[in-house]
């Protein structure tokens, strides 16, 4: 049962300038191999102030390059320009951002910039002071106009005595999921997409609520998977403990009605609606003002109401080309028959069904085992699979149904 891997035999140009966020390229050029990239590194003589090249040697088994040229291979700056299939220069200094702005080619990054024609990811990493001189943000400007991606740079802490600011490199994590945003397939560009996930909460006291084991696990790797491929996501979440998800948009929510709200709310502009999320189907009607305590004795019995069927309140909300996914999780021996009766009250596109009581699917896990059931009768059955190789196939199979 193994994983995609994001950049399989891909071919990635990191450059990597003299500053002190060097240290951050190590990890980034180390995650780019573990996801399949052939990671070709080019360091300018102001890295190798900071960083060895060894080190980047060691963590993706190729050779850096330091010199414009050597013996037999000239014309290497074009060479690398062709072969390879993006450019990430992380940490882009001012200096080295003056230079991409100029149009300077007088070491090796500089001359690969000017000679490819592949995209180009921009990680500017600075003293904060020197990010907002003025030449600076007219630098930036500039290589936007030229076609240059710049991400960051983020706030947070920078080098030893100068506090926080503006001028942090972004972290290895999020280069590596706009890179695979940039080469993967864009089958969703243009597309506007809402996914929902997680569990919800109910109260019962101020400090006590009703919920379930949802990890929102699913629904965060089917909104990862279509920012990748190149839709504007919304993500709608109750309480789940995974960071956001690069690049969406992400909503938090606490309640079956606050989701309920948030979905009616961005469901108009949606092509896709996702519902990954395992909203309460029950709330106690009447949660106590104060906090339920020992001393008092036993609270009285719950009194329960039903919460808004969220997927069922969309029904006049949708456009008549939004297509519609539903999750049906079961533990019934007709749960075949229920997902299709769900798909069919609905008005579902597709259902997925999965099972809470099969071992390693389901809820807070990392792994899923889904059978999917569209409007047409299709039934596919997926073998156990990691729940972002199953965010993958159900995209495929979305993608299926757009028009």
């Amino acid at each position: 049962m193994g994983e995609r891997r994001p950049f399989p035999g891909r071919r990635v140009l990191l450059g990597v300038t003299g500053g002190v966020a060097a240290y951050k390229s190590i990890e980034l050029a180390r995650r780019l191999a573990q996801a399949g990239a052939l990671v070709d590194t080019v360091l300018t003589p102001a890295a190798c102030d900071f960083v060895t090249p060894l080190a980047f040697e060691a963590v993706t088994g190729r050779a850096p390059y330091l010199a414009r040229w050597a013996p037999g291979d000239a014309l290497r700056h074009i060479r690398l320009a062709r072969e390879v299939e993006a450019v990430v220069v992380a940490p882009a200094t001012a200096d080295f951002l003056a230079r991409a702005a100029a149009g300077r080619a007088d070491d090796l990054l500089g001359a690969v910039l000017l000679a490819t024609r592949v995209p180009a990811l921009l990680c500017p990493a600075m003293n904060d002071r020197m990010f907002e001189h003025p030449a600076t943000q007219a630098n930036l400007e500039r290589v936007r106009a030229l076609g240059y991606q710049v991400l960051g740079p983020s706030i947070g802490p920078l080098a030893w005595g100068e506090g926080e600011g503006p001028g942090r490199m972004v972290e290895p994590e999020e280069i590596v999921a706009h890179l695979a945003r940039v080469l993967e397939r864009p089958s969703l560009a243009g597309r506007r997409v809402l996914v929902t996930a997680g569990p919800t909460r109910e109260a019962i006291d101020p400090v006590r609520f009703v919920s379930n084991r949802s990890s929102g696990r699913m629904g965060y790797a089917l909104a990862e998977v279509a920012w990748r491929r190149g839709a504007a996501v919304t993500l709608v979440s109750g309480p789940t403990a995974l960071p956001p998800p690069v690049g969406v948009e992400l909503v938090r929510v606490e309640t079956a009605a606050a989701m309920a709200e948030a979905v009616a709310a961005h469901l108009p502009a949606a092509d896709v609606l996702v519902m990954a999320a395992a909203p309460a189907d029950f709330r106690p009607a009447a949660p106590a003002a104060a906090k339920l305590t020992k001393e008092d004795g036993l609270p009285p019995p719950l009194a329960w109401a039903l919460t808004a069927d969220i997927l069922q309140s969309t029904r006049p909300l949708r456009r008549p080309d939004t297509r519609v996914v539903g999750f049906a999780l079961e533990t019934a021996d007709d749960a075949l028959a229920r997902a299709r009766a769900k798909l069919e009250a609905k008005g579902l596109d597709l259902v997925v069904l999965n099972r809470a009581d099969e071992a390693d699917a389901g809820f807070d896990t990392e792994t899923n085992r889904v059978t999917v059931i569209d409007a047409a009768g299709r039934v596919d059955r997926w073998p156990l699979l990691p729940k972002a190789e199953v965010a993958e196939r159900l995209w495929d199979r979305i993608e299926e149904l757009l028009p």
